[in-house]
C-alpha cells in the first residue's frame, strides 16, 4: 500500500488517464510507420539505408523531430511541428494586431483565436506538405520504381494525406490533455524521441565493436549526459521568491488578517518553450529549403547554408533561443498584470513604493531569464559539440543532449508533477518522500 506505483493503478481515475495516454501513443507510433499511399517502402529503406553511411545531417534534423516517421514517408512524418509553428505565429499576431487580442480576451475569444491557428496549421502543412512531394520526386530520379503512380496523384495524395495525419496528430494531443496525463502536445513529442533510443543505443554498441567510436569518448559523453540531466532538473526545479506581505481586510462581515505570501519566479519561467519555438521557425524554412533545393540554386544555397551543424544555423539557434525567452515569459508573466493584483488586493512587497511594483518585477525577471535563456542555449548546442568534438553520428548526439534532452527531462518532470497531485487528491502518498515536484509550463 505505501509502494506509489502500486498507488497509482489502485486510484481508478489515474488508472484510467494513464492507460488511455498509452493507447493514444501507441496510435501515433502506429501512424509513424504507416507509409503514405504510393511509397515503394522496400525501395525507400533501401535508400536512405545507402545514404546511411555518408549521413545526411538535414534529414536527420527533420526526422529527430518527426520521431523517425520522417524517413519513413508516414502518415505523420510532419509531426506535430506545424502546429507548434503556427501557435508561434498566432502569438506574434496577437501582439502585432490589437484587434485580434481584443478578439481573445472576448466571451468565446480563445475558441475564435484557436479555430484560426487550426485553419493556419493546415495552409502551413499543405506547404510542407508540397515541399515533402518535391524530395520524393528527387529521390525518385535516382531510384527506380519508388513511386507506383503518377507524379500529380501522388502529390495530391501524399499533401492530403499527410495533412490529415497532422491535424490527427493535433486531435490526440487535444484528447490527451483533457482526458489522460499531461500536455497532449509535449508527450507526442517525448514519444517520439523515446522511440528512438532503442535504435540509438544499438548503433552506438556497433559502431564501438567496429572501432569506429572510441570507448573512452563514449563514457565521457555518457558522463556528461549524466551531469546535464542533473542540471537540468536543478534548473527547473529553481526558483526566486518575491515576498508579498497583504493587509487587513474586510469582506462582507468579515474580517481577513494580515497574511505573508511570496511570488515563485522559476529560474527559467518559459521552460523548454524557447527551445522548441527556436527549432520549429528553424526547421520550417529547412525542410522547404532541403526538399526543394535540388530545382532552385539559390534554395540549394540555403540548405547547405542553414546546416544543423553549420556555425550560422547555431547562432541564429542561441539569439531565437534568447528572443522567445523573453517573449513567452512577457506573455505568460506580465508584470503589469501581476503588480496590478498586487495592488487591487491590498498587497504590497517590502521595501518597494506601491508604483514601483511593476519596475522592481521587470527588473527581477530581466535578470532571471538572462542566464536562463544561455543555459538553454548551451544545452542546445551540445549535439553539435558532440559530433565535432568526438565525431558522433547525428542520431546519438540529438539525443545525447540539446532539445531531445531538455523535453525528456521537463516533460517527465510535469508528468510526475500531474501525477503525485493526482494521488494527493485521493489521500495517497505521492511519488517522491521529501518536499514535491514542480512541473514546469509547456
Amino acid at each position: 500500500m505505501a509502494n506509489p506505483l502500486v498507488g497509482i493503478f489502485r486510484v481508478k481515475e489515474l488508472r484510467e488517464r494513464i492507460i488511455f495516454t498509452a493507447l493514444m501513443l501507441v496510435v501515433f507510433r502506429i501512424g509513424a510507420v504507416l507509409p503514405i499511399p504510393g511509397i515503394n517502402v522496400r525501395e525507400l529503406s533501401a535508400y536512405f539505408l545507402s545514404q546511411q553511411n555518408s549521413g545526411n545531417p538535414i534529414v536527420d534534423y527533420l526526422d529527430f523531430f518527426a520521431g523517425g516517421a520522417f524517413s519513413n514517408f508516414s502518415v505523420f512524418m510532419l509531426g506535430i511541428m506545424p502546429y507548434i509553428s503556427m501557435s508561434i505565429i498566432m502569438q506574434l499576431l496577437l501582439i502585432v494586431f490589437p484587434r485580434l487580442k481584443k478578439i481573445s480576451q472576448e466571451d468565446g475569444g480563445r475558441k475564435k483565436i484557436q479555430s484560426y491557428q487550426r485553419i493556419g496549421t493546415v495552409a502551413v502543412c499543405l506547404i510542407q506538405s508540397f515541399a515533402v512531394t518535391q524530395y520524393a520526386q528527387s529521390i525518385s530520379r535516382s531510384v527506380d520504381n519508388l513511386l507506383s503512380i503518377g507524379i500529380v496523384p501522388f502529390t495530391i495524395i501524399a499533401m492530403l494525406t499527410v495533412t490529415t495525419g497532422t491535424m490527427f496528430l493535433m486531435w490526440i494531443g487535444e484528447q490527451i490533455t483533457k482526458r489522460g496525463i499531461g500536455n497532449g502536445i509535449s508527450l507526442l513529442i517525448f514519444a517520439g524521441i523515446v522511440a528512438r533510443l532503442p535504435q540509438a543505443v544499438w548503433e552506438l554498441v556497433g559502431r564501438v565493436q567496429n572501432g569506429d567510436l572510441n570507448l573512452v569518448f563514449v563514457i565521457v559523453v555518457f558522463i556528461m549526459f549524466v551531469a546535464v540531466v542533473a542540471l537540468v532538473v536543478f534548473e527547473q526545479q529553481g526558483q526566486r521568491k518575491i515576498p508579498v506581505n497583504y493587509a487587513k481586510r474586510v469582506v462582507g462581515r468579515r474580517m481577513y488578517g494580515a497574511q505573508n505570501t511570496y511570488i515563485p519566479f522559476k529560474i527559467n519561467p518559459s521552460g523548454v518553450i524557447p527551445v522548441i519555438f527556436a527549432s520549429s521557425i528553424l526547421t520550417f524554412p529547412l525542410q522547404i529549403a532541403s526538399t526543394i533545393g535540388g530545382n532552385i540554386p539559390w534554395l540549394n544555397t540555403v540548405s547547405r547554408i542553414l546546416s544543423p551543424r553549420g556555425a550560422l544555423y547555431n547562432v541564429l539557434y542561441v539569439l531565437l533561443i534568447i528572443f522567445f525567452a523573453y517573449f513567452y515569459t512577457q506573455v505568460s508573466l506580465n508584470p503589469i498584470e501581476i503588480a496590478k493584483n498586487i495592488r487591487e488586493n491590498g498587497g504590497s512587497i517590502p521595501g518597494i513604493r506601491s508604483e514601483k511594483i511593476e519596475e522592481y518585477l521587470t527588473k527581477i525577471l530581466n535578470r532571471i531569464v538572462l542566464p536562463g535563456s544561455l543555459y538553454l542555449a548551451l544545452i542546445a548546442v551540445i549535439p553539435t559539440f558532440i559530433q565535432w568534438a568526438f565525431n558522433f553520428p547525428s542520431s546519438i548526439s540529438y539525443l545525447m543532449g540539446g532539445t531531445s534532452l531538455l523535453i525528456l527531462v521537463g516533460v517527465d518532470l510535469d508528468t510526475m508533477s500531474q501525477v503525485e497531485g493526482l494521488l494527493k487528491m485521493h489521500h495517497h502518498e505521492g511519488l517522491t518522500k521529501r518536499g514535491r515536484l514542480k512541473g514546469r509550463n509547456l
